[in-house]
């Protein structure tokens, strides 16, 4: 195929469609875009990058490269290295060089490479790619402080890779060529990546202080964003090779701690085009192999990659962690999980083709074979494993997604109360310690504090909620809630109340700001209040094929309201724009009047609940309501 504009369309397609996949099922996105361009490279021959792209073929790698870690360093917070600043520290500054000094002897005696060749790559296994290992934490959704160690190591160990690659070529074409001394060589790259890093936090904190002052308009702070991170890029390269890796990852760094208001909108927008940079080049990478390439993995370099994983990295990660604030479970899951990623390929794939015998490397060849094979190894292993290895350390919940409440109202204390009883993870947030009394009173968690304040993520563990429920008095409020977490926590699982059941479009906050509007656009919260006070209760019904959805409605009060229904796949709340459509099986969460009995009768059985689903709580909890609104209407 060499029509251009039709390859790059298969391979947006071959890219985004594999994510997608993966969404859907679950898997490890990296391992269905390999699949993807094997299929359509050496298994079919339809897709041939290389012969496509021609002299492009490399710069485009180089350049998405550039932009992938770019974006991983503006998710990479100082703030984060609370408490694990001398872990994290030990990680890089020792780990790193031991797993080259390990995966140099591992690739001489093992993989049974020439020196320099088992040196240069063993600098490139350094790197644990931050494009396999962020999908992997949403995935497996472990705890904060594991979380913050894999990224920061992958992300800043990216460019520390490539730049061991690019010291140990160097050294061996300038020994072979006689021209320079070893320590002016080293004295020539040292000197070059202090430069590069200078040019990162140079151009990081120009383009920060710029959009801090205005300087720039809202719509084109993501174009000269862009545009600066090649430019940031392409002039590292001329001052080191390869070292506009490390020059864009400080950069990314830098910006990500200068405390921009825009940053969230910008770090989005990155997000975006690492994505399809991301599905892209790795499509690129795996159709380019040759199926000469894929025979070249023997016995040999399947040892290799066992002893690297079995050996190397948890001995490089259990010494370098020794006597840090790391528990024994943090360091057994990092010493684990370390998938390599586009990184790992591309940087083997650009010095593949000069490391030649003449140049000094015997078996420069095996390059691009050993890179695929530990990818691939890595990201199957570690994409199928981190979930249950996480679960079984303690460092990832094994309960069902949680609810986190905005907003600590006494209706929202009693649904909170109620969803709890199902077993699922509930927490509730306000800014006001009083009206958090009667939750802390019932026994359900808390936060007291700003949801939105940048301290927020060091306390709250987001990956335990898969549901946010904003429904504090504040319709502005519950709106911007939604929109701050509704990249972390998925749109669809976002819902807010109206603030006092308005429709009107002057005073109601567009619905392009909105969560997914709760029970109904006009039901708001002293609507739900009036009917709390008036001793409406929650009562659950679970139906079966003996009570079904339509014998259920005609019980249901016409003024009563569906608030959510438990089924196999989670939970499911009422909304404006999808109304619940009921089915059998469902255990349904209703807000109904004082006056409304159990909707299903009991049954005979000893196992009631088998029947109701604890209808006889249910039925106490309306009584206590009478008697409160009873009591309050006296009084």
């Amino acid at each position: 195929m060499h029509d251009t504009v039709l390859v790059v369309t298969l391979i947006g397609i071959l890219g985004i469609g594999a994510q997608w996949i993966a969404w859907r099922t679950n898997m490890p996105a990296i391992v269905l875009m390999a699949i993807a361009g094997l299929i359509v490279g050496p298994f079919l021959g339809i897709l041939k990058p290389e012969e496509t792209f021609g002299e492009f073929y490399r710069p485009i790698i180089s350049l998405a490269v550039a932009v992938i870690l770019f974006e991983g360093g503006l998710q990479l917070k100082f703030s984060e290295l609370r408490g694990l600043s001398r872990g994290i520290g030990q990680l890089l500054l020792i780990g790193g060089p031991l797993v080259w000094i390990f995966g140099s002897i591992a690739g001489y005696y093992v993989a049974g490479l020439d020196w320099p060749t088992a040196i240069l790559f063993a600098g490139i296994m350094i790197v644990t790619g931050p494009t396999v290992i962020i999908p992997l934490l949403r995935q497996a959704k472990l705890s904060t402080r594991p979380s913050a160690i894999l990224k920061w190591e992958g992300i800043v160990n990216d460019p520390v890779g490539a730049l061991a690659a690019v010291i140990t070529f160097e050294y061996v074409i300038t020994r072979n060529m006689a021209s320079l001394t070893s320590f002016e060589v080293f004295g020539s790259l040292i000197f070059g990546s202090i430069l590069c890093v200078a040019w990162g936090i140079i151009v990081g904190r120009g383009l920060a202080e710029a959009f801090r002052r205005g300087w720039v308009p809202e719509y084109l702070k993501a174009p000269i964003l862009l545009t600066a991170v090649l430019l940031a890029f392409s002039v590292s390269n001329l001052l080191q090779e390869e070292g506009g890796l490390i020059a864009v990852t400080v950069m990314g760094i830098t910006m990500a701690n200068s405390k921009l208001p825009s940053i969230n909108q910008i770090r989005h927008f990155k997000e975006t085009i690492a994505i399809l940079f991301v599905a892209g080049v790795f499509v690129l990478l795996t159709a380019n192999l040759t199926l000469e390439t894929l025979a070249m993995i023997d016995l040999r370099i399947m040892g290799f990659v066992a002893v690297m994983l079995f050996v190397v990295r948890p001995a490089a990660v259990m010494l370098s962690t020794m006597r840090t604030e790391l528990s024994l479970q943090e360091r057994l899951l990092v010493s684990w999980i370390a998938p390599r990623g586009i990184v790992a390929v591309a940087v083997s794939g650009l010095f593949a083709a000069s490391m030649t015998p003449e140049n000094g490397f015997e078996n420069g060849h095996l390059m691009v074979p050993l890179a695929f094979a530990m990818v691939f190894a890595t990201v199957i292993l570690h994409g199928f494993t981190i979930t249950p290895l996480g679960k079984f350390l303690g460092l990832a919940s094994d309960a069902p997604p949680g609810v986190l409440i905005v907003g600590a109202s006494p209706w929202a204390v009693a649904l909170a109360k109620r969803i709890k009883e199902l077993g699922c993870p509930v927490l509730i947030t306000d800014p006001s310690f009083r009206r958090l009394r009667e939750a802390r009173q019932k026994g359900i968690d808390t936060f007291y504090g700003e949801i939105l304040s940048e301290v927020t993520e060091h306390h709250i563990e987001f990956v335990r909620y898969g549901y946010l429920l904003a429904l504090s008095g504040n319709e502005a409020h519950n709106a911007l809630v939604c929109t701050d977490l509704a990249p972390e926590m998925s749109r669809n699982s976002t819902y807010q109340l109206s603030a006092k059941g308005r429709d009107d479009s002057r005073q109601s906050v567009s619905y392009a700001l909105q969560g997914r509007s709760f029970l109904s656009e006009k039901t708001g919260l002293e609507d739900l209040l009036r009917r709390h006070w008036a001793g409406w209760a929650f009562q659950f019904t679970r139906l079966s094929e003996e009570f079904t959805p339509a014998k259920y409605r005609e019980r249901l009060p016409e003024e009563a309201m569906i608030v959510m229904v438990e089924r196999k796949g989670g939970l499911v709340f009422q909304t404006s724009e999808a109304p619940i459509e009921l089915q059998v099986g469902d255990r349904v969460l209703a807000y109904v009047p004082p006056e409304t009995g159990p909707l299903q009768k009991p049954s005979k059985k000893k196992d009631e609940k088998a029947a109701g689903e604890g209808t006889s709580e249910d039925v106490k909890e309306i009584e206590r309501r009478k008697s409160e609104a009873i009591d309050k209407l006296k009084s």
